[in-house]
């Protein structure tokens, strides 16, 4: 190998965040490992490109080199860096690549990256162990055996965005697949303080007033605290509270970021998103980073404006993995929120006035997609997500729930819940403006349509009353319905009765 240095590339890997299930319960909302992508990165110059049993000798030399480097220096700096860039170009694809993915493979790369006097080397190998690591997931807890979490919490500590970013990497690929000690990681190595800090560096880069241009590594390294952030408080909701701390710095960067027009929720608002759905938004000591006096609805509009950009920007296949999350946290938000940002959520997202101009959910309002998406069957997490905070908004009262979006909407999600539904609809219903309301549909009854039909002859009127006897008696036959048959109740209770062929109705 030329004794060179070669100009550094960051082995930068991708991993797309989505929910299976609902965020709000389900434990399937952790990410799958298996979404975790690499992004392409080119090969130096006649470097990396052998293949087969040439590409396993080359790799077993290496790692021979670096191993025995750990017990003698035998390498120069530039040798070591050169030799880690190399091992990383032949890791990106396991096949015959194997003694980087062994016990001692691993071991050497964390003790290059956790050891080294220089950072260089450090990261260097950093990446060849994120590689490892997300390639052969039995590298994850051989990592753990060895020990070396605290090495990479202590190490996360560096205020460095690519240290940030490579460790956190790290400590996030061995939530998957291993059993380490998550509790150690928060209580031992304070995790949870480190990765505050590291918020906070970024929310005061957001937030000054004339920010440094953007740069790609700040917001890769914010991104993947987001990430070891979300899945340590998903996997370990004990410690969840020693997060709070984290929630304002947090805010201040989903207040600041800017929203992408095609992909409003890509990270990292996204991800800013996911990591406040396991937090406590009701926690006392963070309510004025939530809710500023100055300013108290400014989280709760942005996360209206973030719903509005999202029901434009994504087609059903996208709406349960993508804002699911943002339900929740908006519900969250409002279960918290002072009444006057309450009342302010609810005027956003409930049907107004104009709304009820037609049959609700028929219009092209925010209110009206959020009904329509509430009873969406291929949506079903995020179906759930809506019609609860719907719910919460009519005070989880069932007489004002059915005031606010009708029966058609609402009684699906009461029966669900075995919820009572009110007796009469019309008296859930509250004159709008002193206007009448369809209590099914909730439309204004003043503006609704009637089709212009001739009113039913007695002869069509009888055809229609035996086709329903007859079908109702197929039901019943067929054991799909146990009613009795209208039309033969009443019948028997002598409410009509059957008139000879020749009968002809008196007419003045």
């Amino acid at each position: 190998m030329p004794q060179q240095s070669y100009q550094e590339r960051p082995g930068r890997l991708k991993r797309l965040f989505s929910h299976q299930d609902s965020p709000l319960s389900s434990p399937k909302l952790a990410p799958d490992i298996t979404e975790v992508k690499m992004a392409h990165l080119s090969s130096p110059p006649a470097m990396g490109n052998l293949v087969g049993p040439e590409k396993l000798a080359a790799v077993t030399e290496l790692m021979s080199k670096l191993s025995k480097d750990l017990e003698a220096i035998c390498l120069l700096p530039q040798q070591r860096d050169a030799a880690l860039e190399e091992l990383k170009i032949y890791g990106r694809n396991p096949q015959n690549a194997d003694p980087i993915f062994t016990k001692q493979g691993i071991e050497t790369l964390s003790r290059h990256s956790f050891h080294s006097p220089s950072s260089k080397t450090s990261r260097n190998a950093l990446r060849c162990l994120c590689n490892a690591m997300l390639l052969k997931p039995d590298t994850r807890q051989m990592f753990v055996d060895l020990g070396f979490e605290s090495k990479a919490c202590s190490q996360l500590k560096n205020d460095n965005r690519d240290d940030e970013f490579l460790i956190s990497r790290v400590i996030f690929l061995t939530t998957y697949n291993t059993n380490v000690d998550i509790e150690a990681l928060v209580d031992k190595h304070n995790l949870a303080g480190i990765i505050t800090k590291n918020l906070e560096r970024h929310a005061k880069r957001s937030a000054m007033p004339d920010p440094p241009p953007p740069d790609p590594m700040q917001e890769m390294a914010l991104v993947e605290t987001l990430k070891l952030l979300f899945n340590i408080t998903h996997h370990c909701k004990d410690k969840t509270s020693s997060f709070t701390p984290c929630i304002p710095h947090i805010v201040i960067l989903l207040c600041q970021s800017t929203i992408g027009s095609s992909k409003p929720l890509d990270p990292p608002i996204g991800t800013l998103i996911n990591a406040l759905l396991n937090l406590d938004l009701g926690a006392k000591d963070i309510q004025t980073a939530l809710f500023p006096p100055e300013e108290n609805t400014v989280l709760a509009s942005r996360l209206v404006e973030l719903m509005n950009h999202s029901r434009k920007a994504y087609g059903n296949e996208e709406l349960e993995n993508t804002v699911t999350a943002l339900v929740g946290v908006l519900r969250a938000t409002h279960e918290y929120a002072p009444e006057e940002v309450k009342a302010w959520i609810r005027g956003q997202l409930l049907p107004t006035e104009e709304d009820r101009n037609e049959v609700l959910g028929q219009s092209s309002t925010l209110p009206s997609w959020l009904l329509r998406n509430s009873t969406n069957p291929v949506t079903p997490q995020l179906r759930d997500a809506i019609s609860n905070l719907l719910f919460d908004m009519s005070d989880r009262d069932a007489t004002k729930f059915v005031d606010n979006v009708g029966y058609g909407f609402a009684s699906g999600f009461l029966f669900n819940r075995n919820l009572p539904i009110p007796q009469n609809a019309q008296e859930a219903f509250a004159n709008a403006g002193g206007r009448e309301v369809n209590p099914i549909t909730g439309q204004f009854l003043d503006s609704e349509k009637h089709p212009e039909m001739p009113e039913m002859t007695e002869e069509e009127k009888e055809r229609e009353a035996e086709r329903l006897f007859v079908l109702f008696e197929r039901l019943r036959a067929n054991g799909l319905i146990t009613a009795e048959n209208p039309v033969r109740t009443a019948q028997q209770s002598g409410r009509f009765e059957e008139l000879p062929d020749d009968y002809e109705e008196d007419v003045d």
